[in-house]
């Protein structure tokens, strides 16, 4: 365990998580100095907290300037590590850490990571249930809960720790959890990151400092993840909607199975109808946290309750509204306003089974959307009608005429793909509600992130039940 004692340290970046860390390292007789590119007004309620700290601020421009000259510095997960100011850090030797490389390093409890493009935060939160549902004091963590780093040391050894971890978190860790569970890997971040091999590279750090006596468990039915398991130097196990597996979790007929080791018999978890939430990638989903908590001890009748209970997270195919809109009875409105990926889009649009209004576009992260826009053009897609938004509104209507041209007749449809372009989020939702049938689904899962309109997914979401709860109130 560091000893932090007058030693001078450096928080780049003060949201939650670092707070939680600067107020550790105060705790540990260190000398702190807060950084980030936002003035203290900018910073809200951890401006108000910090403003309260022993700390000293150094805000606005210049805040990655002099880094070198500090014993350690912390940085945020989502500061690129390209900035120039990060890459002179990286050589100049200081140590650059983070909270969660914290967590791994001084707690004694058993840690599982999960990570993923897609299907994170729902895997790691039935991972999570699923242990208390075994009878182990759970801790969950990373990105989603509370920053663990302050209570870390103090969690007894026979507890569990279930941590949520993103390409930007784990590219900054020299160590892994003793279960890493990767859900899949699609395009994501690469305006973030250098490009697809950098991220990739990024994931495999969950399980990349594994020792054989760990746990890996991949998503078999996923390209990218098939082949990180050849790197793995831990305990392979599996999960797969499509074939099975010879250790692990998957979907056979109509019902889950797992099995701990090859050659040991397979015990049925659940049937698939007996699911709460929607979709086939949520049966992945539940899939992968079974093999994962099975190989850690849980046994099947824990996952089964957790399963047939568990209604899912905010923002992730949440119905935030049902009612009559502009004159036409049960219109339904979803927030996936997570779906900031491709990928998420596309398995959100499988779980529908109304005729769906998709709302779709925002910040580009430089993603393709060839795949989403073949889905578009099915001739069998639920959805109706598209409205275009944001900054990506142009790339993904042009990659769906592409996507249109490339299929030809194959793809035309009994009904033609409504194609609107709307100039703000707000004008979007007016043109869903328009353009929705009566028993229709308005959906916003827009496939890119939240930046060129909102500060994160999560205002996003509560501006577009705010709006589609003034519809209702207009059509009751």
């Amino acid at each position: 365990m560091t000893n932090w004692q007058g030693r001078r340290v450096a928080v780049v970046g003060l949201g939650t998580s670092n707070l939680a860390v600067i107020r550790y390292l105060l705790q540990r007789g260190a000398q702190v100095e807060g950084r980030d590119q936002k003035n203290l007004a900018e910073l809200g309620d951890v401006g108000a907290e910090l403003a309260r700290l022993p700390v000293k601020l150094r805000l606005g421009p210049g805040y990655l300037e002099g880094l070198t000259e500090y014993d350690a510095v912390f940085v945020t997960p989502g500061i690129s590590r390209h900035k120039p100011e990060l890459v002179e850090l990286k050589t100049s030797g200081v140590p650059i850490l983070s909270e969660i490389g914290v967590v791994l390093e001084e707690c004694r409890a058993t840690v599982l990571g999960i990570t993923g493009t897609s299907g994170k935060t729902t895997t790691t939160t039935l991972v999570g249930k699923i242990m208390e549902a075994a009878g182990r004091q759970t801790f969950v963590g990373g990105n989603i809960g509370q920053p663990l780093i302050e209570v870390a040391a103090s969690i007894p050894p026979e507890a569990m720790v279930v941590l949520e971890l993103s390409s930007f978190q784990l590219e900054m860790l020299d160590r892994s959890p003793q279960g890493a569970l990767v859900t899949n890997v699609t395009p994501n971040h690469l305006d973030m990151h250098a490009d697809m091999a950098e991220y990739v590279a990024a994931k495999e750090r969950i399980f990349r400092f594994q020792g054989p006596r760990d746990v890996a468990v991949f998503n078999l039915d996923n390209e990218y993840t098939r082949k990180m398991a050849e790197e793995a130097p831990s305990r392979r196990l599996w999960f797969s909607l499509e074939e099975e597996p010879g250790a692990g979790a998957w979907l056979a007929g109509e019902a889950i199975y797992w099995r701990g080791r090859e050659n040991q018999g397979a015990e049925k978890v659940v049937q698939r109808e007996e699911i709460l939430l929607p979709g086939m990638h949520n049966v992945a989903n539940v899939a992968a946290a079974c093999a994962l908590t099975g190989a850690f001890g849980a046994p099947v009748s824990a996952m089964a309750q957790v399963a047939r209970t568990f209604r899912g997270v905010p923002h992730r195919l949440q119905v935030v509204g049902e009612g009559t809109v502009r004159g036409k009875a049960n219109v339904t409105f979803i927030n996936d306003s997570i779906a900031t990926t491709p990928s998420r889009t596309v398995a959100a649009i499988r779980a529908m089974t109304r005729p769906t209004v998709l709302l779709l576009g925002g910040y580009d992260k430089h993603l393709p959307f060839d795949e989403l826009a073949e889905e578009l053009m099915q001739p069998e897609s639920p959805v109706t009608a598209v409205v275009l938004l944001g900054a990506t509104a142009e790339k993904i209507g042009a990659a769906m005429a592409a996507a249109k041209e490339r299929g030809g007749r194959a793809l035309e449809r009994a009904r033609p793909l409504q194609v609107l372009r709307a100039a703000s989020f707000a004008q979007a939702v007016q043109m869903a509600a328009e353009v929705v049938p009566p028993g229709g689904v308005v959906l916003l899962s827009p496939a890119c992130a939240s930046y060129d309109m909102f500060r994160n997914f999560e205002e996003r979401a509560h501006v577009f039940e705010q709006l589609a709860q003034e519809l209702l109130r207009e059509g009751a």
